[in-house]
């Protein structure tokens, strides 16, 4: 027997922590502030995420991010030994995109925007 039960829209919300850190990666895109981006990362998230891929992450979302976003907190799941958390990103312009950090043992796996 299938039950799904609604969930009040105001108990979605994300760790503090884990809210913090994703601010800050968010206003090192707009920023282009490769140090601010990896600080909580993993060593894979530090030495795969290069000057150029930051350059290019800004110009493609930093600059629509300076003219006006708004995040929203999703969900967060648990795959393959991550804790998954998700966001919608809302940018003035009307695009949406969806926000997805992976976090292992307190730190950054992977920050995709998708």
């Amino acid at each position: 027997v299938w039950n799904a039960t609604p969930l009040d829209a105001a108990e979605a919300k994300a760790d503090p922590q884990v809210q913090k850190i994703c601010d800050q990666m968010l206003k090192a895109i707009e920023d282009q502030d490769r140090e601010a981006f990896i600080a909580h990362g993993t060593e894979a998230v530090k030495e795969g995420t290069t000057d150029a891929i930051m350059e290019s992450i800004h110009k493609t979302i930093g600059v629509r991010m300076a003219a006006g976003f708004e995040l929203e907190f999703l969900t967060s799941l648990k795959q393959q030994g991550h804790e998954i958390y998700l966001w919608k990103l809302s940018f003035k312009e009307g695009d949406d995109l969806i926000v997805r950090m992976a976090m292992k043992d307190g730190k950054v796996a992977g920050f995709f925007l998708q």
